[in-house]
């Protein structure tokens, strides 16, 4: 089936809930406002609805292929890329100085989604760009960006990010990969890396590759990492490529879904060293490899947004053509199509409630990013990047658990034909699994949540935030309409326990980690929840408010609709949760080890 992307869904959100016109007050961002925004997002859906989502079903039947070193990508791939770079979509969020359009971070992961609903494998090639960019920008040398970011920032290259190896998963303190001082100031990098993402491909000139690797004698553990940049293709002086460098794809991995995205394992200095440039100083990788992996958690929480709109979409078309069953209330004599029946019709709901809210909070966070990047008080800069830093590992877990629930209840829609490969259902939850693991698992997310979101500021951040909470609710109990009424109450009792269980992960971190961290998954899915339940609680005010002037009636009343379930069925879970984490951490570690 075709893909629509939610344009209106995010141009609400960008005006009401993420205030885009606050944004394009920022010097830089004048441009950047509401109707700049439309035109962008409108462009942005006409080319992935026409050029990259036919590919997604091509690209799970015909994976990208490797043979003798050489990576092929699906049919369609190279050149759908090509008009992707030619659009200057790779360049949309990047600075200006560099040939990049200095669009804002809340339009720019808009387009995200539009991508990666189009097709998840596809854009997975510009997410890693985007992120060895961000770690150029911020601890590259002026060489190095000279030579560098304006390749990768109009797509000419692609930009990867090598941290995994086979020993050294996501405890990078194992890796082993090393780097040797040359008397030119160069090094030569040595080792193998896995699950390099586009780690090789045919669809850009030259992949610039961002590598964590040891100094000859650095000390052991994350403190003697280091980061290289290490060209697939060595850079002349003017510009044009040289020789191949000393690092080579000696296999691509068979994944259970985003096959058409080619995972590599890449192989450096098996002829004598590949050439590496240090970025920044030595030992300082892991600090310069966050800004990339802060950027990409972020982007993976989107690309879970994303796959989710795309599940929903084709389960909602799939209902309303499947004809089956009479409908229990007698409303139609004759078997009915299957939308007509409330389980489905739940599940619907469902899929619709949390990809809104999820959509809404990573507007929200965007938003914070732009203004803690460029905001010209520092006080302002200072409580937005506070709030952005507290919300990227609940854009990233909640957002893609969510994914997995929302693509299951796709397939479950879909019935034994959900089970077929035929009706795509089941590449969107294939797809979608990966997102819990890369880029940090969903325990990583938490454990950051805990200790360094939570417990490391005594949980103030969190309990700010929570006040902002309170305000919304005061606002909602004023209003006269039962649907603000309901959702005040459902967000009031969802707060309440948000707080209870920051003091519970406060007060146990240090005196009792066992107990705080046994909760710590649990926690990031309430505090997720009640993230995404507070921006539609928000939408809820904005759309009756609409409503009442006689705009868009039919997407205004579907926004009300979808507020309130959210709250009646989803928000509502989050005082069982604070019951779970708050209650029931001594049974997580009651049993015996022998006994497993």
């Amino acid at each position: 089936m075709s893909f629509t992307a939610p344009v209106k869904d995010m141009l609400f959100n960008l005006q009401h809930l993420a205030n885009i016109d606050e944004i394009a007050a920022i010097p830089g961002f004048e441009d950047a406002g509401l109707e700049t925004a439309q035109a962008v997002l409108e462009e942005c859906a006409k080319f992935n609805e026409g050029m990259v989502a036919p590919l997604n079903w091509e690209g799970d039947k015909n994976p990208s292929s490797w043979k003798d070193g050489v990576v092929t990508t699906t049919p369609g791939f190279k050149e759908a890329y090509k008009q992707y770079c030619e659009g200057g979509w790779q360049s949309l969020q990047h600075p200006a100085e560099f040939g990049g359009q200095g669009l804002p971070k809340a339009i720019g992961a808009a387009c995200g989604e539009i991508l990666n609903a189009a097709n998840l494998s596809f854009a997975l090639c510009p997410l890693l760009t985007d992120g060895a960019i961000e770690a150029l920008l911020t601890a590259g040398s002026d060489e190095l960006k000279a030579v560098y970011l304006e390749k990768l920032i109009s797509g000419e290259w692609t930009g990867t990010m090598n941290l995994t190896e086979p020993q050294a998963g996501s405890d990078l303190s194992m890796v082993r990969s090393r780097a040797e001082p040359q008397p030119d100031g160069t090094y030569k990098v040595f080792g193998t890396k896995i699950f390099i993402t586009y780690g090789e491909h045919d669809m850009a000139q030259n992949i610039v590759h961002l590598v964590l690797a040891r100094v000859s004698g650095a000390a052991e553990g994350v403190k003697g990492i280091s980061l290289f940049v290490v060209p697939k293709f060595m850079v002349n002086k003017d510009g044009s490529l040289g020789a191949r460098n000393d690092v080579h794809c000696v296999s691509i991995e068979h994944k259970m879904g985003i096959k058409a995205s080619p995972t590599a394992v890449l192989q450096y200095g098996d002829h004598g060293g590949a050439v590496g440039y240090l970025v920044g100083q030595e030992n300082r990788g892991l600090e310069y490899m966050f800004i990339m992996m802060n950027a990409a958690r972020y982007a993976v929480g989107v690309q879970g947004i994303a796959v989710a709109e795309r599940a929903y979409q084709r389960a909602a078309q799939y209902a309303r053509d499947r004809v089956q069953s009479r409908p229990v209330d007698g409303s139609i004599k004759a078997s009915a199509p299957i939308i007509h029946h409330p389980d489905v019709r739940r599940m619907l709901m469902t899929m619709r409630a949390y990809t809104e809210g999820c959509r809404a909070m990573a507007a929200v966070a965007a938003a914070a990013y732009d203004a803690a990047h460029h905001h010209p008080d520092a006080e302002v800069r200072r409580q937005n990047q506070s709030f952005y830093e507290f919300m990227v590992p609940l854009v990233k877990g909640y957002s893609t658990e969510m994914s997995l629930e929302v693509t299951s209840l796709g397939v479950q829609i879909h019935g034994g034909m959900g089970f077929i490969e035929e009706t795509g259902a089941a590449q969107h939850y294939r797809d979608a699994k990966i997102l819990t693991i890369y880029e940090g698992t969903t325990a990583i997310q938490a454990n950051d949540l805990v200790g360094r979101k939570t417990a490391r500021d005594g949980g103030q951040t969190a309990k700010g935030i929570a006040r902002q909470i309170a305000q919304t609710e005061a606002a909602l109990a004023q209003r006269s309409s039962a649907h603000s009424q309901a959702v005040a109450k459902r967000l009031k009792a969802a707060r309440e326990a948000f707080e209870a269980t920051v003091d519970f992960i406060a007060a146990n971190a240090s005196t009792d980690p066992n107990a705080a961290f046994a909760g710590s998954v649990p926690y990031l899915m309430l505090a997720g929840n009640l993230m995404a339940g507070w921006q539609l609680a928000r939408s809820l005010s904005v759309a009756e408010d609409l409503l009442a002037t006689g705009e868009d009636k039919a997407f205004l009343e579907a926004k009300i609709t979808t507020a309130r379930f959210y709250a009646d069925h989803l928000l509502s879970k989050i005082p069982g949760l604070r019951d779970s984490i708050v209650e029931g951490a001594d049974s997580v570690t009651a049993m015996a080890l022998e006994a497993f």
